[in-house]
């Protein structure tokens, strides 16, 4: 075998390979020889067809079969011999295949980018700081109130912490428009849910009011035939409710699954949860800030193999989160819409790989076993949930890759310039939830 490479732009190669010819002939004549022993034809005893008779019905695709196993075999035999990694598979193009002569392919494809990590030093991180207060957790126990309140119709005014039920019909220029028109429609008021402005006239009204909400649509409005546009609601308010919230007792608490009722046990849980979910949050920002620093660091040429491979399995997420509600008639969706996010991934995938091989990373059965733990905590029964990981090879695959990018992501911060700064529980959690 013979193997030439040729490097094209960026991560393209070609590998022209020759195989010669005895090695090619000599496997289509004994598949031949093969198919002899095996083949009916008509005024042959069963075994006894000549070569010949098979060659000249059969040989035509025998050698093709022959020469699709022969470049298969011979390119991973070619990359190996030179030392190449390719990202994806090749494509082959048959440059030479008749009897007699040499066996003459081209195979081409892309590689992995080579590449030298860059100094993590220069590396900037802003390790959040944050200690939960008690009236953290006060406000905690008050949404969770809020989360159980019941409604109660009232004949006062309406309030920003009020409920509305409401008509409206909207006009532009004195004209309806769709989608502008509803009834019986109930209203937490203040929670953002109607277009700017809408809401403030129903302010200080009560049931059986009538009243005029004049709004301008937001430029970047769903509706194009609404961008911008001024726009009169003509609103009755037929209901109005407030808020009744829960005392914290023995029976609120039982209501979360505190058996004792004990109000300071809830306390308690509360708390835990809201230091696992800050420890994520906290950790999860530091993650993107390390990977966004390797990403500014290392710019590498991507293969554009794995960005097309990413792109598929980010549709295919998409289609499975809303291909229920859009039915089976879903359309495609567009490789552009998850181009950027392929890249980006493509590429943290490929630097974290370096980081890993760069510092001989191993991954730690103790960082597996705290990710499990962490996961399982989060439901009624954690032990059960840790035998069933434990018990499933695909997901233990899952935890020990997690792993092994937390080792990299903490080894990159023991290198970077960290500086801390302390910030309020409710500042960062409000940040992570929007």
């Amino acid at each position: 075998m013979q193997v030439s490479v040729e490097a094209n732009e960026g991560l393209e190669r070609r590998l022209t390979i020759t195989v010669p010819a005895d090695t090619v002939d000599s496997a289509v004549k004994s598949r031949l020889q093969q198919l002899a022993k095996t083949q009916r034809i008509n005024g042959f005893r069963p075994g006894k067809v000549p070569v010949s008779v098979i060659k000249k019905r059969y040989g035509s695709a025998v050698r093709q079969e022959i020469a699709g196993e022969v470049m298969q075999r011979n390119f991973y035999e070619a990359i190996m011999q030179e030392k190449l990694n390719p990202a994806g598979m090749p494509s082959f193009e048959m440059k030479t295949d008749k009897d007699g002569q040499d066996l003459e392919f081209v195979a081409a494809f892309e590689v992995y980018p080579e590449f030298e990590l860059a100094d993590t030093k220069d590396i900037e991180i802003e390790k959040t700081v944050v200690d939960i207060a008690e009236s953290d957790i006060d406000a905690m126990m008050e949404t969770l109130r809020k989360q159980h309140a019941t409604w109660a119709e009232t004949d006062g005014e309406v309030t920003e912490d009020s409920r509305v039920v409401i008509d409206f019909n909207g006009s532009i220029d004195g004209e309806e428009f769709d989608g502008g028109k509803s009834e019986d429609f109930m209203l937490e008021m203040g929670k953002g849910r109607m277009i700017p402005g809408f809401e403030d006239p129903i302010l200080g009204k009560k049931a059986g009011d009538e009243l005029t909400s004049e709004v301008t649509f937001p430029e970047d409005y769903h509706a194009e035939n609404l961008k911008g546009k001024a726009a009169s609601f003509a609103i009755v308010v037929k209901k109005v409710e407030v808020m009744e919230l829960p005392e914290i007792n023995e029976e609120f608490a039982k209501t979360f699954g505190v058996e004792s009722g004990d109000v300071s046990e809830l306390r308690a849980e509360v708390t835990k949860n809201m230091e696992r979910e800050l420890s994520q949050t906290l950790k999860a920002k530091l993650k993107e800030q390390v990977i966004a620093g390797l990403i500014e660091k290392n710019p590498i040429d991507l293969p554009e193999a794995l960005v097309k491979q990413e792109i598929g399995a980010l549709r295919e997420q998409a289609q499975q989160r809303f291909g229920a509600q859009a039915g089976p008639d879903m359309p495609e969706l567009p490789d552009d819409l998850f181009a950027d996010n392929a890249k980006r991934r493509v590429s943290v995938g490929l630097i974290l790989g370096e980081v890993i091989k760069t510092k001989e990373l191993k991954v730690e059965d103790s960082r597996v076993d705290e990710l499990i733990a962490t996961t399982a905590s989060a439901y009624e029964d954690p032990e059960e949930v840790v035998q069933y990981y434990k018990g499933n090879q695909e997901l233990m695959q899952q935890m020990q890759n997690l792993a092994l990018e937390d080792q990299a992501i903490d080894t990159i911060l023991e290198e970077a310039n960290v500086t801390e700064v302390s910030k309020p529980f409710e500042e960062v959690m409000n940040k992570a939830a929007q």
